[in-house]
C-alpha cells in the first residue's frame, strides 16, 4: 500500500443553510396615504375597520402619550427625557417574539460541516470484491489490519509503516475476516477455508488455531476472552480463547451464511446477520442454549451491516443488502423498529458518530442513488445531513479509528479512502448551531497526517 496524491486535500468544509425570505414589516403606501388621510379630516369624522381603528389606537398610545397618558412636549429643557413605558414593553415583545422565530428556524434548519474530499487515499492492490467478507480493523493500538487477496498488512498510522504480517500459499484460500481484539494485543483472522486463527502482531507469529467451521468465516467479533465468528455453515461458534477446548458453545438457527456479528458496548447482546435476510438478537448468558431473544425478518436481503448505538445500550442499527436497501433501528429490549430509512441502495457498512447524534452508511450498488457513495444520517430523525465518496466502484467495508474521528472505506476500486466526517468532540456537543459550529472550527484536527 502507498499513498496517492489524495494525501493533501482540500478539506473546507460546505456549510449547509437554507435561506427565508423575511416579509417586509411596514407597507409604505398604505402607511402614506393614511397618514395624509388623517391630516385633511377630524378625527371624530373616521369610521374605520377593526384592524384600522387598532392600528390608528396604537400609535396614538405609543407616539402621542406619555405614561400618564398625557400629551408629549417636544421641547422640553429640565429634567431627563420622559419615556414611554408602553413603546418600551412594544418592542420587548417584539424583540422576544423575532428571537423565537429565529431560534425555532436554527433548529429546524441545523448546520454541519461535511467534507470535500479524504483525507488521504491509499492503494490496496487485490482488495477483493466480496460483499460479505469483512476484511478490515482498526485496533487500539492505531494499527490498522487489511486483507488485500492472501495477504494481510499492518499499517502503522502514527508513522504510516506498513508490515505484512502474512500471505496464505495456494490459490484456493485467503483472509474473509479480520478482527483486533479489545486490547489490539490479538488478531483474529477467519478464512476462506474455515480455518481460524489468533495472532500475536507485535512478534508477528501464530499464537493458535481454532476449529469448529466447515466453510468460510466471513464475520467475527470479540467480547472480553469470547472470540465469536460466523461461517458459511450457517453456524455461530463462541471460543473462549483462555481454554485448550476453545469451543464453548455452537448455535445453528440461520438458514444461510452468517454474513454479520456484533456485540453491544456492553457485552450482554450479540446481534447476527444472515444471508436469508434474517436478524437475530442474542442474551450473552443464554447463547449455550440456541435460545435467541428476537428473530427479526423486516428486512428483504442479506444483514451484513450492524452497529450498536454508543450512548444507548439497547438501540441497534442494521443495514440490508440491494434487494432491501434499508436501514433500520432497532429497540432490541422490546424487539420492534423504531425507525426505517429508505437508501435505494446495498448497504455494506454502518458506524456511528461517538461525539455527536449520528450515523454513518457505506453503499454499494444501486437501481438509483447513493452508490458508491458514504451518506450522513442524523439520529434519531434519520434525515440525511449530507453525502461523500469518490470510490469508482462499491464499498466493501467500513471502519472507524480508535479516536472516533476518522472512518475508513474500503472499495472494491481497490483503494482505501480516510475521511474526516465524524470530527472531534466538542463541549456540550448536540444539535445545536452553537455545537456545530464549534464543530466547524475544530474541524481540521486530526490523528491522521
Amino acid at each position: 500500500m502507498k499513498a496517492q496524491r489524495g494525501d493533501s486535500l482540500n478539506r473546507i468544509g460546505t456549510l449547509q443553510d437554507d435561506s427565508t425570505t423575511v416579509p417586509p414589516i411596514t407597507d409604505f403606501r398604505y402607511h402614506s396615504s393614511f397618514s395624509s388621510s388623517i391630516k385633511k379630516q377630524p378625527v371624530s369624522a373616521f369610521f374605520f375597520i377593526p384592524c384600522v381603528q387598532a392600528y390608528r389606537q396604537k400609535l396614538i398610545e405609543n407616539l402621542s402619550l406619555d405614561s400618564q397618558g398625557r400629551p408629549f412636549k417636544i421641547m422640553v429643557f429640565r429634567g431627563s427625557p420622559k419615556s414611554s413605558r408602553k413603546s418600551i414593553r412594544f418592542v420587548d415583545e417584539l424583540r422576544q417574539e423575532v428571537a423565537a422565530i429565529f431560534e425555532k428556524d436554527c433548529k429546524q434548519t441545523p448546520y454541519r460541516c461535511i467534507p470535500k474530499g479524504e483525507k488521504r487515499v491509499l492503494d490496496a492492490p487485490r482488495l477483493r470484491n466480496d460483499y460479505y467478507s469483512n476484511i478490515m480493523s482498526w485496533g487500539m493500538n492505531n494499527i490498522l489490519a487489511v486483507a488485500l487477496g492472501p495477504e494481510l498488512y499492518l499499517w502503522n498510522s502514527e508513522d504510516q509503516a506498513v508490515h505484512k504480517l502474512l500471505q496464505v500459499r495456494g490459490g484456493n484460500d485467503w483472509p474473509t475476516s479480520v478482527t483486533w481484539s479489545e486490547d489490539a494485543r490479538t488478531l483474529a483472522i477467519g478464512y476462506m477455508c474455515s480455518n481460524l486463527q489468533l495472532w500475536d502482531v507485535e512478534s508477528s507469529k501464530l499464537i493458535r488455531s481454532l476449529q469448529g467451521h466447515s466453510g468460510r468465516i466471513a464475520s467475527t467479533a470479540w467480547n472480553g476472552h469470547i472470540l465469536t465468528s460466523g461461517s458459511r455453515d450457517k453456524s455461530i461458534i463462541n471460543h473462549d480463547v483462555r481454554a485448550a477446548n476453545s469451543l464453548a458453545s455452537c448455535i445453528k438457527r440461520h438458514a444461510d451464511e452468517v454474513c454479520g456479528l456484533k456485540w453491544s458496548t456492553e457485552g450482554n447482546r450479540l446481534a447476527s446477520g444472515g444471508n436469508e435476510n434474517l436478524l437475530y438478537i442474542w442474551e450473552a448468558s443464554k447463547m449455550s442454549s440456541s435460545k435467541f431473544l428476537h428473530r427479526l425478518s423486516d428486512h428483504c436481503a442479506a444483514v451484513k451491516a450492524l452497529a450498536w448505538c454508543p450512548y444507548q445500550n439497547n438501540v441497534l442499527a442494521s443495514g440490508g443488502g440491494l434487494s432491501d436497501g434499508c436501514i433500520k433501528i432497532w429497540n432490541t429490549e422490546k424487539g420492534i423498529c423504531i425507525n426505517n430509512i429508505e437508501t435505494k441502495a446495498q448497504i455494506c457498512g454502518l458506524e456511528w458518530n461517538r461525539h455527536h447524534k449520528e450515523i454513518l452508511s457505506g453503499h454499494g450498488y444501486s437501481i438509483r442513488e447513493n452508490q458508491n457513495k458514504l451518506c450522513l444520517w442524523r439520529y434519531p430523525s434519520m434525515t440525511k445531513v449530507g453525502e461523500l465518496g469518490n470510490h469508482k466502484s462499491r464499498i466493501i467495508n467500513l471502519c472507524q479509528s480508535p479516536d472516533g474521528i476518522t472512518v475508513i472505506s474500503a472499495g472494491a476500486d481497490e483503494t482505501l479512502r480516510f475521511w474526516d466526517v465524524f470530527g472531534p468532540p466538542t463541549a456540550g456537543a448536540g444539535n445545536s448551531m452553537v455545537s456545530d459550529l464549534q464543530g466547524l472550527l475544530s474541524f481540521r484536527t486530526s490523528l491522521l497526517r
